[in-house]
């Protein structure tokens, strides 16, 4: 049997992700109001973070000595992620499963424009095409002053933008800060930020069909959670990441499958656009990341 090549094992391994992520959003959106949402990230955040706290101890990968800059863009990633995680469920608790995840998908091109806009990164002309054009997509999917824009609509937004600082935050860490002490401080500021949230609210009894979505929303954080520490190791990024898009497809089928939602057919475009610029932006991205590592190479000798 031939052996896989780390690109096709990263694509592999980031598809797995992106179901895994999207199967927790959608028992999620299954709980429904049945339960509050701090109920909910409550009982997922701790057997969440308990395993990503054994399986950071076991792989030693649990360092706290870190310096005081570093500290600060951790804490400052897991305030986002606090945001970015009550934004996104709130909103998709009462929107589509595909719409809320065809706007997530604007990642790429929003991590474009804050690293030009913060960080002074050049981003050429084909780039910014790219992302107006992106979007162009979004507003297709929100249609904002239509009657399918709501307040949950601005909330899917926030989530993207908080996502996005999240990841900028990252990028700016020094490589010893280790991946999964940064996934952990980040689960365990959301389980206190749900734990703060639920005091004084009755938690709703637990039946048995909802300890099922409870128990399968929390596996599924926990592989979308390791699969995502693991593909950052795997492969080139450049090839690797617009895999990720893979998600939006299974989003669609699951929402449709489940919920009988089927996006009308502005939304479907605005996603084609938004998946079409966002890939072309992490192509290019790759390229250039490649001329510049050869220019390098070139200097050296």
């Amino acid at each position: 049997m031939a052996q896989l090549s780390d690109n096709t094992r990263g694509a592999l391994l980031m598809m797995a992700s992106m179901a895994a992520f999207t199967l927790g959003d959608t028992c999620v959106k299954a709980i429904g109001e049945a339960i509050s949402l701090s109920q909910l990230l409550v009982i997922r955040g701790f057997f969440a973070s308990l395993f990503i706290a054994l399986l950071a101890w076991r792989l030693h990968s649990l360092r706290f000595d870190l310096p005081r800059r570093d500290w600060a863009l951790v804490l400052t990633r897991a305030t986002a992620e606090v945001c970015s995680t009550y934004f996104f469920l709130t909103a998709l608790r009462q929107m589509p499963l595909a719409n809320v995840t065809a706007l997530l998908q604007m990642l790429p091109l929003t991590l474009t424009l804050g690293s030009a806009v913060f960080f002074g990164e050049p981003v050429g002309w084909r780039r910014w095409v790219a992302i107006a054009a992106g979007f162009v997509g979004m507003l297709l999917i929100v249609r904002p002053g239509t009657e399918g824009f709501n307040l949950y609509s601005v909330y899917a937004l926030i989530a993207v933008a908080f996502v996005t600082l999240r990841d900028l935050v990252t990028r700016r860490m020094s490589p010893a800060v280790p991946s999964l002490t940064v996934t952990l401080v980040s689960s365990v500021a959301v389980f206190l930020f749900a734990s703060t949230m639920s005091l004084g609210q009755d938690w709703a009894p637990i039946t048995p069909q909802l300890g099922l979505l409870l128990a399968g929303s929390t596996f599924f954080i926990i592989v979308g959670y390791s699969l995502s520490v693991i593909v950052m190791r795997v492969g080139e990024m450049s090839f690797v990441a617009p895999f990720r898009y893979t998600g939006l497809l299974i989003a669609l089928t699951v929402g449709f499958l489940v919920f009988g939602d089927w996006p009308v057919p502005l939304t479907l475009i605005g996603a084609a656009i938004i998946v079409a610029t966002g890939s072309f932006n992490l192509w290019r991205e790759g390229q250039l990341r490649r001329r510049a590592l050869a220019q390098a190479k070139i200097r050296r000798t």
